[in-house]
């Protein structure tokens, strides 16, 4: 169960942040090949590994494993955004926001 989600996590993460499996193996200092053996479901990231995948994607382990957000990384970014803005804006945010729900 985990190594399905754990596979198609990062796989979301990588598209999301629009950077190749070779680039992001790359840029973690793996061989081109190594993300790509882990969302075929070769193989899983060891500890230490998976800590820097996080790291690099700028999420913990527990938004990592949040299944009830999709897409960690942009939530992640709006979050930082409206801590941005006053109550009366943040107000607006959410009303704009639960129109989008109906």
């Amino acid at each position: 169960m985990y190594t399905e989600f754990i596979k198609r996590r990062i796989a979301r993460l990588r598209t999301d942040s629009n950077i190749s499996a070779r680039e992001l193996s790359l840029r973690l200092g793996q061989s081109t090949g190594y993300i790509n053996t882990i969302e075929n479901g070769k193989s899983l990231p060891s500890m230490a590994m998976f800590l820097y995948i996080c790291e690099y994607f700028n999420i913990t382990p527990k938004e990592f494993f949040d299944d009830e957000s999709e897409h960690p990384i942009i939530l992640d970014e709006i979050i930082s955004e409206c801590k941005k803005l006053d109550k009366k804006s943040l107000d607006g945010l959410l009303t704009v926001i639960q129109s989008m729900q109906k």
